[in-house]
């Protein structure tokens, strides 16, 4: 068959971000509603049609825990196949310490200092957990735990 006759297939992906969040040597984390576990990872959301990937990360961290963020910097990407996502890595230094999350998407969301999130990855910390290393949270955490 030719290129012609192949059957169009829609390619479209959505957009996520994942987004580091941090002030003051210490990282913002959150757990989605509901969770009973203490897994906390990056907060994270879908980019909008028209909006920037910079403009997105500020929206979604307001959004999600009530945080105003400067400073958004790209980071890395991951394909993300639940479903046919792209994830993109952000960093973002915070303007204000006080957290309010949206119960409807966030069940808790803290401040972790280094050390919380070193000993999170290193498997050593009852109180928090991370993302294992396949997804992208995973490296934003361990990239700015390395930095120190």
């Amino acid at each position: 068959k030719t290129a012609y006759e192949i059957p169009k297939r829609d390619w479209s992906s959505d957009v996520c971000s994942s987004d580091l969040v941090e002030r003051d040597g210490r990282c913002l984390l959150a757990k989605r509603a509901g969770s009973t576990v203490n897994r906390y990872s990056c907060v994270a959301g879908y980019v909008e049609p028209g909006e920037s990937i910079e403009e997105a990360v500020a929206r979604e961290v307001q959004e999600e825990v009530g945080v105003p963020v400067t400073d958004v910097r790209y980071h890395s990407s991951q394909p993300w196949p639940f479903p046919a996502t792209l994830m993109i890595g952000c960093t973002a230094r915070a303007t204000a310490d006080d957290i309010h999350v949206d119960e409807h998407e966030i069940g808790e969301a803290h401040w972790f200092t280094r050390e919380d999130a070193r000993r999170a990855l290193d498997r050593a910390n009852p109180e928090l957990t991370v993302p294992e290393p396949v997804a992208i949270a995973h490296h934003l955490i361990r990239d700015w735990v390395e930095r120190a």
